[in-house]
């Protein structure tokens, strides 16, 4: 791979807007509303605006999980954000979450409403809400936010990091790929390790843990993510594959992998969800 020996890193960084790969146009080193956009509002006290990557996909599992529980309070409205499109950059999205990153959500069942932004965030917010996938044992919940937050700090090495140099980035540099290869590699040791002597990543019971790991991981091992499966070897992680398998065959994951999706085979996609119909007229 190619390197660059003559790049030295200026005294003050200026934003080259050519560079970034694939997705430098939803990148910015700058925040706030770029454009007036007002967001669509659906019949439902829950508004999710997203899209469905694996930080995306880790609500709307949530909410359908919720819904196979009987949780009808968790009925909700999902519309589409393209952040090809700059969507994220709208007011109204801003107003929800100030970060400008899928997933937003709005509760409207609240006086005023409640925004809540970061995909963990969204979990816990709906685990307490509705008493679902969160232990209440003081000592297993610790165990459950301690993987979860595992998760959402080790999720960026593998998309941001690996991801990025590996299967975007307008060059390929040795040093990075090999730096986050190595990085992904352990992270999913961790897990494989820990998957087994655990049914669950935190025992016999599934969580938020669960919903938030396996959209990422569950992808890598199973789905040839980035088109690196070969690359990291991840048919070494049996356990990995196994859990994985295990949490793709619930209905509720299998409905919750298609809204906002606008990909892939058609019958996978429900661009918006509105209720369990969308998911009936999407198929046929």
């Amino acid at each position: 791979m190619p390197e660059n020996p003559d790049y030295t890193p200026p005294k003050v960084w200026i934003w080259d807007k050519a560079s970034g790969g694939k997705f430098s146009n939803i990148n910015r080193p700058v925040s706030g509303a770029t454009k007036e956009q007002a967001l669509p509002v659906g019949e439902h006290p829950l508004q999710l605006y997203s899209l469905a990557t694996p930080n995306g996909v880790k609500v709307t599992i949530m909410l359908e999980e919720l819904l196979e529980l009987g949780k009808q309070g968790a009925e909700y409205d999902a519309y589409l954000i393209n952040i090809g499109e700059g969507d994220q950059f709208g007011s109204d999205f801003v107003a929800i979450n100030p970060n400008s990153k899928i997933p937003a959500l709005l509760d409207r069942s609240t006086v005023p409403p409640t925004r809540v932004f970061e995909s963990g965030a969204i979990l816990i917010y709906l685990a307490e809400k509705f008493d679902a996938f969160y232990p209440r044992d003081l000592s297993a919940r610790a165990e459950c936010l301690s993987w979860l937050m595992w998760q959402m700090g080790s999720a960026p090495y593998l998309g941001g990091g690996f991801g990025h140099f590996y299967a975007y980035a307008p060059e390929k540099f040795e040093y990075p790929i090999n730096r986050y290869a190595m990085e992904v590699k352990r992270q999913l040791d961790v897990l494989d390790r820990n998957l087994s002597t655990r049914r669950f990543l935190c025992g016999d019971d599934y969580t938020i843990a669960d919903i938030a790991t396996c959209p990422w991981y569950g992808a890598l091992v199973l789905h040839n993510l980035y088109e690196a499966a070969e690359f990291l070897d991840v048919a070494a992680y049996t356990h990995v594959a196994r859990w994985a398998r295990e949490i793709e065959q619930r209905p509720a994951v299998q409905r919750g992998r298609r809204v906002n999706r606008t990909w892939g085979p058609e019958e996978l996609r429900v661009p918006e969800r509105h209720s369990a119909a969308d998911f009936s007229r999407s198929a046929s």
